[in-house]
């Protein structure tokens, strides 16, 4: 069975063949490759389109796909790509820092630390908004595509936002409780997937999945929101009983 990218690849190529035209003096017939001329356009605006091309095209047929068949998908040359992305790996980077950690808002932390809302308030809003700003159906599948690829996407999205994001959820909670954090910084952040873990894969479920269910979206955050806020007293006092001498 071929590839995405290779039947995407092979589908442009169909389409840009004009008919056959037959040469008089032989009677045989010659095909005609013919690409239409790629529009003029200020630099910044190619940069652009290429990127949300890429964006559309990798969280499509993943990030093993051809440069060709991306080109193609784009509108451009390979050459002409390439003087905009020297690389492979630079257009790969530059689609995560514009469409994987681009979109996650930096005021989110401070909104989700502003104790004059409550909590159960706080953490139903940034869900929301999180779920509908980044995970997806596109974000999503470039985000497994990496893994697979063994592409870097996930851990530093993980290490550079997701962890200083988990030690929010996990110090708001235990303050909202009144219960004292485990001192382990592994176990923190332990604590704050609980909650976020399941937020994701409920995305997963309803973008790669295709769970197909009435429930809306904002009700089953609240769920999960409300089953982890009152699990965080019980968690925090057995980890805390176990790390006593």
């Amino acid at each position: 069975m071929k590839a995405k990218s290779d039947l995407l690849a092979t589908r442009h190529r169909q389409s840009s063949l004009v008919s056959p035209v037959r040469l008089a003096s032989t009677g045989s017939e010659l095909t005609v490759r013919k690409r239409k001329a790629t529009a003029r356009m200020p630099a910044g605006e190619r940069r652009e389109q290429i990127l949300r091309k890429a964006f559309d095209f990798f969280s499509e047929y993943g990030l093993t796909a051809q440069t060709r068949a991306l080109a193609d998908a784009c509108g451009v040359s390979q050459r002409l790509l390439y003087s905009v992305f020297p690389s492979k790996a630079s257009l790969i980077n530059a689609v995560y820092n514009a469409y994987i950690a681009g979109p996650f808002k930096a005021i989110w932390l401070e909104q989700l630390r502003d104790r004059r809302l409550p909590l159960p308030l706080r953490l139903q809003v940034f869900y929301e908004e999180y779920y509908e700003k980044l995970l997806t159906r596109g974000w999503l599948r470039l985000f497994l595509y990496s893994s697979l690829a063994e592409v870097e996407y996930a851990p530093t999205y993980i290490s550079e936002i997701i962890r200083r994001l988990l030690e929010a959820i996990a110090e708001e909670a235990a303050h909202d409780a009144g219960v004292a954090l485990p001192e382990e910084r592994a176990l923190l952040q332990e604590l704050g997937w609980v909650l976020h873990g399941n937020i994701s894969h409920l995305a997963i479920r309803r973008h790669v999945y295709r769970d197909q269910t009435a429930v809306e979206v904002s009700t089953v955050i609240a769920m999960h929101v409300q089953a982890f806020l009152s699990a965080v007293p019980i968690i925090c006092r057995d980890m805390s009983v176990k790390g006593s001498p």
